[in-house]
């Protein structure tokens, strides 16, 4: 088999990298090791920056999205017996959409299937070859049998626990890491959202997040403990502790119903540096995590392919390979100014066992930003989605 660019992973970031190749005419195919069935079980974000909604207008998928989507001008946030609304659209002029990152994913999945652009799913034991300096190639098993893709280039878009970075020379990569003392405690449910838009609470007790992915479907979060298991917290039990955290009003507005999902998630800031190992590109999750308190995973995964899909254009159809050697320094960039907006919320709302003088710091943070036309303005640029950096 060959191709211009092997893509691995079948996520959202690896199928609208493909997508968007595909149809300025750059051969690609994308290997995943699950079936599409799991890959779509992956319950994950919902909200998206205005970059992410225009790249998938770009790709041709938005159809859905632009029909179903639930467009937010603002956000509220809860702590210290107030509420305060962060208008994004007065402040920014731009807005954030909810649309459920599964049904990016089944719309990107929908689309590559029409195009009859090649797809491998439950395609195991992937190995990256010759990629530092050599004509780049990958084997896998697939259907019982050994077999090798040769291409002009990898795009690494099968997540932290994937094989791109793993097959990055370790002498080359440096890893920055930050780990959480606590987790997200998730629940869905067939419940109409509690509010139009979403509300983060700063509360004693921990953080809580009243979220949705339609009028009719709810996403709640509380922090929790990581020595916590799913199993011992029933629906009432979460409903209850969710109450207790959220103001009251907003309580006395609950609406409460059975979950169809519920999961605990631990959190962590995790950037590898660089981006790029010759003709290997890491992509989204295979490069950075970050705690979901900004709502920026998807969405930083999006402006890894929206640069990494005009450097290949540049490459493959201008005859500008020397844009590729710009893609992991633009990246970065972003990455990291979207690792300390996240690490920031995550260290504004969450409860931390800290000493008196960090929790009255942390207070003045919460004062201070929502307080100011610079502060709140600064909460309002960096939650729609910094500029993405073109590719010149």
């Amino acid at each position: 088999m060959k191709t211009q660019v092997a893509i691995i992973g079948a996520g959202p970031s690896g199928l609208l990298l493909g997508q968007l190749l595909q149809r300025c005419g750059i051969d690609n195919v994308i290997l995943e090791r699950h079936t599409p069935d799991y890959v779509l079980s992956r319950v994950r974000a919902g909200v998206l920056e205005y970059g992410f909604v225009n790249l998938m207008r770009e790709a041709g998928v938005s159809a859905r999205m632009d029909a179903e989507g639930l467009e937010h001008d603002g956000f509220t946030l809860a702590f210290q017996g107030r509420r305060q609304r962060v208008d994004m659209m007065a402040l920014t002029g731009k807005s954030v959409l909810v649309y459920g990152q599964t049904e990016v994913t089944h719309d990107l999945m929908d689309a590559r299937r029409a195009s009859g652009a090649p797809i491998l799913y439950e395609a195991t034991d992937v190995q990256l070859h010759d990629f530092l300096d050599g004509k780049p190639r990958v084997t896998f098993m697939h259907e019982g049998q050994r077999k090798t893709l040769d291409c002009d280039y990898i795009a690494g878009c099968d997540g932290f626990h994937g094989v791109s970075r793993q097959s990055a020379p370790q002498d080359r990569i440096r890893n920055f890491e930050r780990v959480y003392p606590f987790g997200w405690l998730g629940l869905l449910t067939d419940t109409p959202p509690v509010e139009d838009e979403l509300i983060y609470v700063h509360n004693p007790r921990g953080f809580a997040l009243c979220s949705m992915r339609s009028h009719t479907r709810s996403r709640y979060y509380l922090q929790c403990s990581l020595a916590e298991h799913i199993e011992e917290w029933s629906d009432d039990r979460f409903w209850t502790e969710l109450s207790a955290r959220l103001p009251e009003d907003v309580a006395a507005k609950l609406q409460t119903g059975p979950s169809f999902e519920k999961s605990i998630a631990p959190l962590r800031s995790f950037v590898a540096e660089p981006m790029r190992f010759g003709k290997l590109f890491l992509v989204g999750d295979a490069a950075h995590i970050v705690p979901p308190t900004g709502a920026k995973g998807l969405n930083l995964a999006s402006s890894d392919v929206y640069t990494l899909y005009h450097a290949l254009r540049g490459a493959c159809l201008d005859n500008r390979p020397e844009l590729l050697d710009r893609y992991s320094e633009i990246c970065l960039r972003r990455v990291w100014k979207a690792e300390r907006f996240s690490w920031w919320m995550t260290s504004l709302l969450h409860a931390f066992d800290g000493d008196a003088f960090s929790q009255r710091i942390q207070q003045a943070e919460q004062d201070y930003y929502t307080s100011t036309q610079a502060g709140l303005t600064t909460i309002a640029e960096n939650y729609v989605g910094l500029p993405y950096e073109p590719v010149v």
